[in-house]
Order: C-alpha cells, then sequence, then structure tokens
C-alpha cells in the first residue's frame, strides 16, 4: 500500500537572510539578493554580481571548531536542518534511527575550500599547508554525512547530483522511499555555494551570466524581454518529510502534503534545454498523474524561471503544451529574479518557498518584469506579490545536462 507523506518542518539560508521566515517575508516583499560580489575581488571579471549570503559567519552557529572543519556550502546545511529539525520537532532516537533518511545533496559540494587549498599548494609547493579536513570539505555528500553523523540516523543517506534539479531530485528520493515503506522518515534538500572566481568565470564563459553589473538588483529579469541572463546564488533549503499517520502521532505540524515527484532527462545537450521542452513537459505531465490532479487542479507553479533566453521561453512552452488553456489563469513566479541561482541548492529552496505559499495563501512576484517577451506570455505575477486561494502548487527544476525535476504539493486539512 501507498504512504502518505507530509511535510513538518522546513528550514532555509538565503541570499535574502539566514533564516525561514526572513527569508520568505523578504521574498514576499520583492527584495532582491543581488548585489557586488565580496567573495573575492571581481575586478577582473565580466560579472562583478551575486546574490551571496550576508554577514555570513558561521561561527556563531556552529562553534568556531566545527565551522572550520567544514565547507560553506555544509555550513549552510547544517543551519537550514537544525532550523528544520526545530521547526518539526523532528527526532532521531533508537526507536527510529534505522527507519530515518537522510538525503541532501549539492551540486558542486566542496568547490569553494578546494579551489583555496588548491591555490594554497599551488603557490607554496607545501603539502603540509593543506588541511586534514580537504576531504571531507570537497564531498559532494559531505553535508549529507555531516547530519547522519550528528543526529545518528541509521537509514539510507544517499546524495543525488543532478545539476540545477539536485534539491528536488532529493527531496523527491526521500518521498518515495517513504511513500513505499523504506523508511519514515527523512531530512531532504540541499546546498550550495559555487560564487568563487572559476565558479563565475566558467558559467560566463557558457553565456549564461548577466553582465548587467551597474544594477545588480534589476540584473535578474525572468520572462522579461530585455533578460540578459542568470545571476549565481548560494544559500540551502531543507525539509522534514514523515509518514502521515506516524508524524499525526506525534502531533507534529503539518504544512502541506506531498503529492508527487517525477524526474526526467531530455538526453539532448549538455547546457540547453530540448527545444520542444519534451522532458519538461513529460516531468509536469507525469508529475500530475502521479498525484491523480489535472492542470486545473494546480492552483500556482514555481518555475525553474532563470532569465537566460532559452529556459524561459522553453519553460514557457512546456507549461502551454502540458496546461493546455488553464496555462493562461495559473499564477507562474519566478523567486530567482530575487535569490539569483544558487544552483542544486535552490530546487530545495524554492520546494521551501511553494509550500510556504500555501501555507499562507500568497504568490510570491516575479521582480524586474518591466516588459514581458512576446513568446513569455503566461501571468508571472509581476513585480509584487498576489493573495490568492491556493490549495495545490507545483515547483519546477531543470538543470544542466537535461535534468528536469517536478514536485507538487497539496494543503492538508
Amino acid at each position: 500500500m501507498t504512504r502518505r507523506v507530509v511535510v513538518t518542518g522546513l528550514g532555509l539560508v538565503t541570499p535574502q537572510a539566514h533564516t525561514r521566515e526572513e527569508s520568505w517575508q523578504a521574498l514576499l516583499a520583492g527584495k532582491s539578493g543581488a548585489d557586488y560580489i565580496t567573495r573575492f575581488d571581481p575586478s577582473n571579471s565580466a560579472v562583478k554580481i551575486a546574490a551571496e549570503v550576508k554577514n555570513w559567519n558561521a561561527d556563531v552557529y556552529m562553534g568556531a571548531k566545527m565551522a572550520r572543519r567544514h565547507d560553506r556550502y555544509q555550513q549552510f546545511i547544517w543551519l537550514a536542518a537544525h532550523e528544520a529539525i526545530q521547526h518539526a520537532g523532528f527526532e532521531v532516537n533508537d526507536a527510529n534511527r534505522h527507519r530515518t533518511g537522510i538525503i541532501v545533496g549539492s551540486s558542486v559540494g566542496g568547490v569553494e575550500g578546494y579551489y583555496h587549498e588548491a591555490k594554497q599548494l599551488i603557490e607554496t609547493d607545501d603539502m603540509r599547508r593543506v588541511t586534514p579536513f580537504g576531504i571531507p570539505m570537497l564531498m559532494v555528500n559531505g553535508g549529507a554525512d555531516m547530519l547522519s553523523i550528528e543526529l545518528g540516523a541509521q537509514g539510507p543517506t544517499y546524495t543525488p547530483a543532478s545539476a540545477c534539479a539536485t534539491g528536488a531530485d532529493c527531496i523527491g528520493l526521500a518521498f518515495d522511499l517513504i511513500r513505499s515503506g523504506r523508511i519514515d522518515q527523512a531530512l531532504a534538500g540541499a546546498g550550495d555555494a559555487p560564487i568563487i572566481r572559476i565558479g563565475i568565470a566558467s558559467f560566463d564563459r557558457t553565456g549564461a551570466l548577466s553582465r548587467n553589473n551597474d544594477n545588480p538588483q534589476m540584473a535578474c529579469r525572468p520572462f522579461d524581454k530585455n533578460r540578459a541572463g542568470l545571476i549565481f546564488g548560494e544559500g540551502a533549503g531543507v525539509l522534514v518529510l514523515e509518514e502521515l499517520e506516524s508524524a499525526q502521532k506525534r502531533g507534529a505540524p503539518i504544512l502541506a502534503e506531498m503529492m508527487a515527484y517525477s524526474s526526467t532527462t531530455d538526453g539532448y545537450h549538455m547546457t540547453a534545454p530540448h527545444p520542444e521542452a519534451l522532458g519538461a513537459r513529460r516531468a509536469m505531465s507525469e508529475a500530475l498523474a502521479d498525484a491523480h490532479l489535472t492542470p486545473a487542479d494546480i492552483d500556482y507553479i514555481n518555475a525553474h524561471g532563470t532569465g537566460t533566453a532559452l529556459n524561459d521561453v522553453t519553460e514557457t512552452k512546456a507549461v502551454k503544451m502540458v496546461f493546455g488553456e488553464h496555462a493562461y489563469s495559473t499564477a507562474i513566479s519566478s523567486t530567482k529574479s530575487m535569490t539569483g541561482h544558487c544552483m542544486g541548492a535552490t530546487a530545495a529552496m524554492e520546494a521551501a518557498f511553494a509550500i510556504l505559499a500555501l501555507r499562507d495563501q500568497v504568490v510570491p512576484p516575479t521582480i524586474n518584469l518591466h516588459e514581458p517577451d512576446p513568446e513569455c506570455d503566461l501571468d508571472y505575477v509581476p513585480l509584487q506579490a498576489r493573495q490568492l486561494a491556493l490549495q495545490s502548487v507545483m515547483s519546477n527544476a531543470f538543470g544542466f545536462g537535461g535534468h528536469n525535476a517536478v514536485l507538487i504539493y497539496k494543503s492538508f486539512p
């Protein structure tokens, strides 16, 4: 028998704030997290802007010793996970530890720590200068393992890595493990901290990054005719998922019921979406079928919405093909217009935003959308948040390599 899965806790670290509620209120106010890069000197870079996590001092949260031993992306995951744990009243004990999963990923892992350790080694040619914590800091599974060790969770610990769809695939895998009966509860999500020289330079070389350095807050313009590319972001999102009956038994707060997860691959190109949006269309259609819902049942879509020329048109095309006429009456927004693109973490962050939209019956806006692209003619909730009766919401995540992941949540009575 397929079991029902609910969300009982959320944790967020975003370019807007270090907490769930502060981050959410900033999004509803249309506050961009973009600004000039401070993580390194960008004077020789064509891209000088990004959406950094502001005023970050991991010592305050983890203690100096623990912070030194973990990469920035792992620090974000730790804080988001602990906020989610507290929110849910989540506990790992002798009775449930073997049925507790940690499905937490990252698209690039500890690239910042690796970059600085490699740079130091090249400059000094002294292997003794390399930290003994270099490997745990680098590992893409380091965030998940950190949590499983700290909590004593002994169920499956996985780290899917599927580019920008990573966070959604982590949540989806946890969902499947719970509803199939393999485990009863899980922490699921992702974190990323890619704002380093090589990250900015590599993405800029693909032509995907905005060079609108004069006005960072206006640089990311999803679905706008004058969009010029995405901006890098960083952060983490972690959810607590539980089997419904066990969550009810312990009196957990139920934020939403998770209804569906679908994952597909384009099999087409390493960086470009399929021109006919085949993978994205199939992912949305399969998620609707999995949830036993029709397009008319979806009240809001948190779009992938990167602000790049190809993605926005392709995603719009996919929504139209799957939703038909209902596409024009479905509220859609891109929160990346405010958070930037936090790589694999973004899909987990956006899953949290979709659930918070359900909770508060309000849709966050797509900021900077002043002149819609004629090929992007749907309702993208421009400029201002909108109060709206929401019952079911969809969250889309599409990544390099052709990854597509779609999640659906529903209000719980």
